[in-house]
């Protein structure tokens, strides 16, 4: 992943929050004021889709988890994403009130950073805004796992601060999840580990003029993992997912007669992850690759016991 992109645009610290686009939502409501409806939607699709891949990504890796113990670790993972071409446009068609009624091609919130203007009656014009031409799209953020009490383990993701205005504004994530081994059900040398897990999170982005959440997204994750442990240190695993989210965006509309508007994303899909573990004493390395409706890729860092 081309994480210098990321790092030209000067934004935040890897350890922290990573988005490869640092004026995105402190810009995107005066962009997407000049859209309602379908228009709206089709602006805003992309961004949904990544965030809800990537929140959904870098969760679980080896399903071994002991019966009884107490283990500990905290890791950095990150998860990113590559955007193709076809995200970057969408059949737009002018609003209410503009005549006559015209669909383009419009940039997305991803797309060409130059608006698309039509024009109208009476020498009236149209202007399809631009996107912020963001090619990738990344998140990292520490969590916490520990366990394990009748092979079950526990995991925990937080963050949360404020950039300004000026920047991104206000971030927040919090994730909460679950994990029981089904292997220590299987004998007492079982061929591989195997588990199941449950997660949820909530993640918010940026600010409106009123001063509520541009975007909030919660999402739900339910899958298995299976892992094999080759010693000393090579642990290959694979999982199969559920997941679903829910964006939702609020923002004051610059269309006569309109007001607030609200817009809700909702999906859900299925994932499979294919990765590799390295376990080095108390440092843990992993690379694992996500197949969804948005391909990723993930890759991070481990320490504990």
């Amino acid at each position: 992943m081309d994480f210098s992109f990321v790092f030209r645009k000067g934004i935040l610290s890897a350890v922290i929050l990573v988005l490869c686009a640092s004026p995105l939502a402190a810009q995107i409501e005066d962009h997407i004021s000049a859209y309602t409806g379908e228009n709206a939607t089709g602006y805003l699709d992309p961004l949904a889709g990544a965030i809800g891949t990537t929140l959904n990504s870098g969760l679980w890796r080896s399903a071994h988890i002991p019966k009884a113990g107490f283990t500990i670790a905290i890791e950095f993972p990150i998860m990113g994403l590559y955007f193709s071409d076809d995200d970057k446009t969408f059949n737009a068609t002018t609003e209410t009130g503009f005549s006559p009624t015209q669909t383009v091609e419009a940039p997305t919130v991803i797309g060409d950073t130059k608006a698309v203007i039509v024009d109208g009656d009476g020498g009236t014009q149209f202007a399809f805004p631009g996107g912020f031409d963001v090619g990738s799209f990344a998140l990292t953020v520490p969590q916490l796992r520990v366990g394990a009490v009748f092979g079950t383990e526990a995991m925990i993701r937080f963050v949360a601060f404020r950039i300004g205005d000026s920047d991104i504004g206000d971030v927040s994530l919090f994730g909460l999840g679950f994990r029981h081994s089904i292997s220590q059900y299987m004998g007492p040398v079982p061929p591989v580990d195997l588990a199941a897990s449950f997660f949820y999170q909530s993640f918010k982005l940026g600010e409106n003029e009123s001063g509520d959440d541009l975007t909030k997204t919660n999402t739900y994750s339910f899958g298995v993992q299976v892992s094999k442990n080759f010693p000393p240190i090579l642990t290959p695993y694979t999982g199969l997912y559920y997941n679903k989210y829910k964006l939702e965006a609020e923002y004051e509309s610059e269309v006569p007669g309109e007001d607030l508007i609200d817009l809700t994303f909702d999906d859900g899909f299925i994932q499979w992850t294919l990765g590799i573990e390295f376990n080095l004493a108390v440092l843990n390395a992993y690379f694992e690759y996500n197949v969804s409706s948005y391909n990723s890729l993930g890759f991070g860092l481990g320490l504990g016991f």
